[in-house]
């Protein structure tokens, strides 16, 4: 399991407001190329939004679809980039002074995938959570 933290000079409800905004994880999720589409209830529980993956030519399209959420407060996805794998990720936002200190955990989403899924793979995840949430406090403070 990859775990990262990280205090986002920005409320919760503007956190919360980049990750209701599906075209914001082309920027902030490390790896993610463009968002190609999106249901329009995002982030309602059960809605997706279509991705694609990868870097150069190693192009992959697939769908991150959220799993539970509580506005302000937390969001679960299963991210898929098949065939490479699945990843259950929480991202959970607690106020903390004038801001908000967010946690993100990242798993594999599915049996397979924990096969792959070892201590340096988790190392790579965590190195890559970090920039992604460094993006994130980019998006939420320039909001």
């Amino acid at each position: 399991m990859a775990r990262n933290e990280r205090l986002i000079p920005a409320s919760p409800e503007r956190v919360f407001a980049v990750l209701s905004d599906p075209d914001s994880y082309g920027h902030w999720v490390v790896g993610s190329d463009t968002i190609r589409d999106a249901d329009p209830e995002w982030p309602r529980v059960g809605a997706r939004f279509h991705h694609r993956i990868g870097v150069g030519p190693f192009k992959l399209n697939d769908h991150t679809e959220v799993i539970a959420m509580e506005p302000d407060r937390h969001l679960e996805l299963h991210a898929k980039a098949r065939p490479l794998g699945t990843a259950h990720v929480v991202l959970d936002l607690e106020r903390r002074g004038g801001g908000t200190n967010v946690t993100m955990v990242e798993d594999a989403g599915d049996r397979l995938t924990k096969l792959v899924f070892n201590p340096l793979t988790h190392f790579l995840v965590r190195r890559r959570n970090d920039e992604s949430l460094r993006r994130l406090e980019e998006l939420a403070v320039g909001r």
